[in-house]
């Protein structure tokens, strides 16, 4: 079963340093039957504007996944972590047992685009972490590319020629990300009892030939063992096999 979920049934907020849109219930906005996606908690889509962000708060029980699109924001955190995302980079902290951090755009004159997305843990009380981890689409169109991962097997899948690993994360579950180039085709196949979680970075493109998906559009899927996405003027895409 296929349900698309429109860009603009996103709950947005404008805070004047942050423009905001959130997929599922987060911060002042509650609905009690869209509050999670098996493990996916949170999928937010973010703009940050120069040397603006969110200065240290904390976290626990959580699995965080950042996806820079464009520009650069900055990681610090009570781990001693300071570093600098870029666009084509990801990072994955593990809240565990607690973690302050902070997220700013060191930028004086660009904003900072990013897709953020929080996982509940396989387990509780684990030590808190954090990682970064990098990838190529332009060298590797039109396939899926794992770049974070919570399977021992998918690490060896996700070496390309480049030797670029995904990022670890405490959930079954595998965040792939495509360029699909004009006319192209995708499928995905998953075990039976998985969910699939498709969402449009930019471009569009057709699920299983009837159901279209413009850019930001997400579609959640159950019951469905086999997906195709197909473009015709070009996409980039995610898609989150889940438990």
């Amino acid at each position: 079963m296929i349900k698309v979920h429109g860009a603009l049934a996103r709950i947005t907020r404008n805070f004047g340093w942050l423009y905001t849109s959130h997929s599922f219930s987060f911060g002042g906005y509650f609905d009690p039957g869209n509050t999670e996606f098996g493990p996916l908690r949170v999928f937010n889509d973010d703009r940050v504007q120069p040397l603006k962000g969110f200065d240290f708060h904390k976290h626990e029980e959580m699995e965080i996944v950042t996806v820079v699109l464009r520009g650069e924001l900055q990681h610090e955190d009570t781990l001693g972590n300071k570093t600098v995302t870029r666009a084509g980079e990801v990072q994955r902290m593990t809240a565990g047992t607690g973690i302050e951090h902070s997220e700013t755009n060191p930028s004086a004159s660009e904003e900072v685009e990013l897709l953020q997305l929080w996982f509940t843990p396989n387990e509780e009380g684990l030590t808190p972490s954090y990682e970064q981890a990098a990838y190529d689409l332009d060298s590797r169109k039109n396939e899926w590319v794992p770049v974070v991962t919570g399977r021992p097997g998918e690490s060896a899948a996700g070496d390309g020629d480049d030797g670029v690993k995904p990022a670890r994360i405490h959930q079954d579950l595998t965040l792939y990300l495509a360029e699909l180039e004009p006319g192209q085709a995708l499928t995905f196949s998953q075990k039976p009892g998985r969910r699939m979680y498709v969402f449009v970075i930019e471009g569009s493109a057709t699920a299983d030939g009837a159901y279209k998906l413009s850019r930001r559009d997400a579609a959640r899927i159950t019951e469905q063992e086999r997906l195709e996405l197909h473009t015709e003027t070009g996409a980039r895409l995610m898609l989150i096999d889940l438990p």
